[in-house]
């Protein structure tokens, strides 16, 4: 079948089978290598792109289903200079990357929590727990990761990609909620 998407503020049109996951487009089909596979099963959020302004695990998404859609990924985070975001920057100081293999699926998911906090306060440690327990981190214990969204969160305006940021301004929201499983949902029911 034929699909468009528009990745990263670029349309792109492709022939794909019906049961092609959104990972296996972004990362076989077009080499947008950020989005990570990890799991395979929606509970790792390595995997977790901005899909018209709401983060989505793309393992768990047919690209059918995203067919029309915005998508954001990692490679389309960076502002235009190809300096970290606001929110990068925040984890980066708060040492909330390590070996760096969840950092990609955390921005996406963690990008819509402080877009949806930016004419706010920011959220609470518990809020932010909350949010995410749908990623896995072996490395940082979560704490330094906390410590950087409350920094983004905090800071006077939070630099936001244009896509995610023109995704939740658009007319109507972020549209429909896609069926996938949101990012922030955890499949293991734990908190993190």
């Amino acid at each position: 079948m034929d699909l468009s998407l528009n990745v990263n503020g670029r349309p792109e049109q492709f022939a794909a089978e019906p049961n092609e996951l959104l990972v296996e487009r972004l990362r076989d089909g077009l080499g947008l290598t950020g989005t990570k596979v990890g799991c395979d099963t929606g509970q790792c959020g390595t995997c977790v792109v901005q899909l018209d302004g709401r983060s989505v695990k793309s393992c768990l998404l047919l690209t059918a289903s995203a067919a029309g859609s915005r998508v954001t990924t990692i490679e389309g985070v960076t502002t235009r200079g190809g300096e970290l975001s606001g929110l990068q920057e925040a984890l980066r100081q708060e040492h909330g990357t390590q070996c760096g293999f969840c950092t990609p699926g955390m921005v996406m998911a963690l990008g819509e929590l402080v877009e949806n906090t930016a004419d706010r306060e920011a959220p609470t440690e518990p809020e932010i727990r909350e949010w995410l327990t749908g990623n896995l981190c072996r490395c940082t214990g979560y704490h330094s990761v906390v410590r950087g969204v409350q920094r983004a969160c905090s800071a006077a305006r939070t630099e936001i990609p244009e896509e995610i940021s023109a995704a939740a301004s658009a007319p109507g929201g972020p549209g429909p909620e896609p069926a996938s499983v949101p990012a922030s949902a955890s499949a293991s029911g734990q908190e993190v």
